[in-house]
């Protein structure tokens, strides 16, 4: 394979990173040399710190924003600030690409790696695992970039002098490379987690996840077959040995997000984010606002809740939101830090094909009465947690009653996934002591915020970043992955059986009884003739909802333009075919002045 020099800075800091805290205790490198290779210290140095530049893209807000606006499931929140790739309008090679440099770095990094931890001095199990770990984490970002740019280049040499040649190989070998290290990777990676890679880091059942996904990416890519069939075998396996590998579906949906379980059965693959200050990333009780390597995900999708609350909001005669009055609610742990960067798409179409009708509810979240899935992914509600005294006379108190609100008791806003007549006010007749605020008053401002990723933790020090875990890959993704593959192998049937898995956990609820979830799983359960490749998005959109994989997604099944036509209206006007990839970065174009350009993507 031909090896191509990449004009980026080669360097690694060497701290911890995905279920690393207990492997690492090296100094931090600013620039990789061979000689930092000839230890084993040197080589667990090189994978922990590639870890690490992971938590350093999921979670944060730029490359959250990258894998999930311009979507058909996120329009623009009231701060999301106009970022072009929620509209693709004035989308450029200068506003994109957070995570390119990081990718070839850590690349380099990776092929230093491989190449000298073939001969130091480790038992040979435990240089098997190193290296399996290495060709994961190379196969891991080489598929993120060909999924985002396409043709990229390609090097399996470590790089010890920076050049300013490059140039962009072929999709075509970027897989052949990818599904090569995985494959390796899975024949060496343990079951479980081992030590040193405890946590959730690579194992074999990630490898193949992550094989499968590439296979089925390429599939589309090429209409191949035989990739398809690889696919759907590959999920099959991980399925049929999940006791072997430690992995299962949580009984009731909602458990796969409580944090207790953040390291169970469910979660496959996770980017950790820790709390111990001596790490770097942030002061706990300074406020930190979103530097490398914190986890801000439970925000992004939060509305303004503490500014947007009032007691006497009203609706305007043109049918909107109007926020009036003193606040229901202060910012607190349980509800989360209000960045309204963007919003579940609401926007209700006025004619066309989807007339009538709002992705959000009428096409992704429907069957809420069965489906648990809306319920335990969205806030509807929120328990006052400050005192607020409303007199009859105030301005707006459309009630006509004097109270104040109970604190840990009361209802302070209520966002029902239907209309109900009387709000904001009123719940029909009845005068509402907090606020109503149903769909039709949904906007950019006000909406139901997505609680999966919620951090409780921190205590009095709610403004800090959250510790949890991105979660990158979980158990249920397999089942939905497979059934992809197979509808995609031409076997709707086992492509339906994959889907009723996800879809009767869904309808089990606690607070039911047997008979009740009984009959709820029943409604759920679909036959070969319901699965479409829309109707899996659709599906996707129910499980995954917020979880970084939406823009792949849709990209993957070549469904971005049509879908985003279809359900985003600010999106809907720029979006054209080119935008199936990102534009290249600027800094990689202007820094190759060796040889031929560096070729920027079509249309950009």
């Amino acid at each position: 394979m031909k090896a191509i020099k990449v004009g980026v800075v080669l360097g690694l800091t060497a701290i911890l990173s995905t279920g690393c805290e207990k492997i690492l205790q090296e100094n931090p490198q600013s620039q990789i040399v061979p000689s930092y290779f000839n230890s084993p210290s040197g080589v667990l140095g090189g994978i922990a710190g590639v870890y690490n530049d992971i938590r350093g893209q999921w979670g944060t807000e730029g490359f959250t924003v990258e894998m999930q606006a311009g979507t058909d499931e996120f329009l623009q929140g009231a701060s999301s600030g106009g970022v072009p790739p929620y509209t693709y309008n004035g989308l450029n090679s200068s506003n994109f690409g957070s995570a390119w440099g990081v990718a070839f770095q850590d690349i380099n990094t990776l092929n230093g790696v491989l190449k000298y931890g073939q001969t130091i001095d480790l038992p040979e199990a435990t240089r098997k695992q190193y290296l399996a770990q290495a060709k994961f984490l190379r196969g891991f970002w080489y598929f993120y970039l060909v999924q985002t740019w396409g043709d990229v280049p390609l090097s399996t040499e470590f790089i010890t002098t920076p050049s300013q040649a490059a140039s962009r190989q072929s999709a075509a070998q970027v897989y052949e490379l990818i599904i090569k290290d995985l494959t390796e990777a899975a024949a060496d990676l343990p079951n479980t987690p081992t030590a040193p890679f405890l946590g959730k880091a690579a194992t074999k059942p990630v490898a193949q996840l992550l094989l499968a996904k590439a296979y089925l990416t390429r599939g589309w890519l090429n209409n191949t077959a035989s990739d398809f069939t690889q696919a759907a075998s590959l999920c099959a396996d991980i399925i049929a040995n999940k006791s072997t590998y430690g992995l299962d579906l949580w009984q009731d949906y909602g458990d796969a997000f409580v944090p207790a379980n953040d390291y169970g059965k469910e979660t496959m693959f996770v980017s950790d984010h820790v709390l111990d200050p001596k790490f770097g990333y942030y002061t706990v009780g300074a406020a930190a606002g979103g530097g490398a390597a914190q986890n801000l995900s439970p925000w992004f999708t939060n509305w303004n809740y503490p500014n947007n609350s009032g007691i006497n909001s009203f609706k305007s005669a043109a049918g909107a939101y109007v926020n009036s009055g003193t606040s229901l609610m202060l910012r607190d742990s349980q509800y989360g830090r209000p960045y309204t960067r963007m919003r579940p798409n609401s926007y209700k179409w006025p004619s066309g094909a989807n007339a009538g009708k709002n992705y959000f509810l009428d096409q992704a979240f429907t069957k809420r009465d069965v489906d648990s899935r809306f319920i335990n992914s969205f806030y509807t509600v929120y328990i006052s947690n400050t005192a607020v005294t409303n007199t009859a006379t105030a301005a707006n108190n459309k009630r006509g009653i004097s109270y104040t609100t109970v604190v840990g008791a009361d209802t302070a806003i209520w966002l029902p996934d239907y209309e109900v007549e009387g709000a904001p006010q009123f719940v029909g007749t009845r005068p509402f002591k907090g606020i109503v605020v149903p769909p039709s008053l949904w906007d950019n401002g006000i909406f139901p915020a997505l609680k999966k990723f919620m951090d409780p933790s921190r205590g009095a020090n709610f403004n800090d970043p959250s510790t949890r875990p991105c979660v990158l890959y979980r158990f249920a993704d397999v089942y939905l992955t497979g059934a992809e593959a197979y509808l995609k192998a031409g076997d709707p049937t086992k492509a339906a059986s994959l889907l009723n898995t996800v879809r009767q956990r869904a309808a089990y609820r606690k607070t039911a009884t047997a008979a009740q979830n009984a009959a709820a799983a029943t409604a759920m359960t679909i036959t070969a003739n319901d699965v479409t490749v829309d109707f899996i998005l659709d599906e996707r959109t129910r499980e995954l909802f917020g979880e970084w994989q939406r823009w792949h997604d849709l990209v993957r099944t070549r469904s971005l333009v049509r879908r985003v036509k279809a359900w985003n209206p600010e999106a809907a006007p720029y979006v054209q075919d080119f935008h199936m990839l990102r534009p290249i970065p600027q800094t990689q174009i202007d820094r190759v002045v060796e040889g031929p350009s560096f070729p920027q993507n079509p249309g950009y």
